[in-house]
């Protein structure tokens, strides 16, 4: 894909980045100004390798035809439609076609913006459910240490990312973790799930009786924690959990911002490990990252709790200004057809093998002293250098960089989730390419 070099503006400072060590990128900015399928296109003219699908969410890759020509389309014939008593065809259609690729049982989708508000969403749906139910003391919701739920207050709270909580006070009350399933000893260099650690759910037992099964409303977990670095469920871990929550009559929200849409190779994580949750977030994959979107999905028994206001008035006093937006359900809908056509969610599980043993071919490479994979999703975590952690990993992003391919760091840990069009040439480019940084770094 031929582009003309396009420079940076002259001013990069007004522009605070999220996530970003905003004063070492504008010393030296890596920008990007075109994509196409695997591939960024950086503006010094270089031909990029996406390792991550953008951000978790570019699935099917970049710049696809279908999704590119839908949203040309529908910003040009209903730009922006009402969702608060209005509704328009598209939001209907893409919540239906969610619904049929969704786990049995799940029955209705609400919209938001954003995998953080697709959180915020579902644990208001949990408090409220009960609360439409008469069980009105049911107020408290466990996460889990180690987790990533958005940068919202209700996603922060239960959310375990240290470095995400600190900056920003006590939070919301009433909230309590359970321990990560993190068992380096136990499962290092597991291919898929690791085998050790189903016993870690019954510490939800001990906080239940702790806080007394009468107060919680919810547990939301991540069916594999993505931005902790890629930490999976031990075999029958979550099985567990959905029996306790079941026993007690406490809800269970998967967290599938990153599972969900194909990435571990079924369409949702829930499916990919036979357990189905009762409420679920979702968005990033939705719409292939091309315009912003996420969707909570729920049983009928949530939303049939929520039906019984009277007639005429309005059942939840929640939703957003682009809920269900023209043209990111354009852009939904072309995604879905997207995955279907190319039948990329079958793509993911038959590449998966291949993924999983070039992975692990980094076995033994310098400082790598762990590597977890799953699905299209694989993490390498490094020995951090003593004193400056993060450093090393750090170091690698960058050189990998400057030498045509993209990952993301999280902690001393290399995240990789490629789109799930790659090819096996391209996992050997991914990897190669990612051994040759490790070796040549201190």
């Amino acid at each position: 894909m031929a582009l003309d070099r396009k420079p940076a503006p002259n001013d990069l400072d007004a522009f605070w980045m999220p996530f970003t060590a905003n004063r070492q990128f504008k010393a030296a900015p890596r920008m990007l100004v075109g994509s196409k399928d695997m591939y960024y296109y950086s503006a010094d003219g270089r031909e990029i390798l996406d390792g991550c699908a953008g951000l978790w969410c570019c699935n099917a890759g970049h710049c696809r035809p279908k999704i590119t020509e839908a949203v040309q389309k529908q910003v040009a014939e209903l730009d922006y439609a009402p969702a608060f008593q209005m509704g328009h065809p598209l939001a209907f259609e893409l919540a239906n076609r969610i619904i049929d690729i969704a786990p049995e049982g799940m029955k209705h989708v609400f919209y938001t913006n954003s995998g953080s508000e697709s959180v915020e969403t579902a644990l208001k749906l949990a408090i409220g459910y009960h609360k439409a139910k008469g069980d009105t003391g049911r107020y408290r919701l466990i996460g889990r240490e180690k987790g990533y739920h958005g940068v919202n207050f209700g996603g922060m709270s239960v959310g375990g990312i240290a470095s995400n909580r600190k900056t920003f006070g006590p939070l919301l009350n009433g909230v309590d973790h359970m321990r990560h399933t993190y068992l380096p000893e136990e499962n290092r260099y597991t291919k898929g799930q690791p085998e050790h650690g189903a016993y870690l759910a019954d510490e939800l037992e001990r906080i239940i009786a702790l806080h007394g099964a009468e107060t919680i409303a919810a547990v939301i977990v991540e069916p594999m924690s993505g931005s902790a670095g890629v930490i999976l469920p031990p075999k029958g871990y979550l099985q567990k959990l959905r029996e306790i929550t079941k026993k007690h009559g406490i809800l269970l929200i998967f967290d599938e911002v990153i599972t969900g849409y194909g990435r571990l190779g079924a369409a949702f994580g829930a499916q990919h490990y036979g357990v189905t949750p009762d409420l679920m977030t979702t968005a990033k994959g939705l719409t292939n990252g091309v315009i912003p979107m996420g969707a909570v999905i729920t049983t009928g028994e949530i939303y049939d709790a929520y039906m019984n206001a009277p007639e005429g008035m309005i059942e939840l006093f929640h939703g957003y200004t682009y809920s269900g937006s023209p043209i990111a359900a354009a852009a939904g809908i072309a995604t879905l057809e997207t995955y279907k056509e190319e039948a990329l969610f079958e793509r993911a599980a038959e590449m998966a093998p291949y993924w999983q043993d070039a992975l692990h071919s980094l076995k033994g490479v310098k400082n790598v002293i762990d590597i977890r994979n799953t699905g299209l999703i694989g993490a390498v975590e490094l020995e951090p250098i003593p004193g400056a952690p993060t450093k090393r990993a750090f170091a690698a992003f960058l050189k990998g960089f400057e030498k045509g391919i993209m990952v993301r760091t999280t902690g001393d840990i290399i995240a990789m989730s490629p789109p799930l069009i790659i090819s096996k040439a391209q996992i050997d480019q991914l990897i190669g390419t990612l051994k040759d940084v490790l070796e040549s770094i201190d």
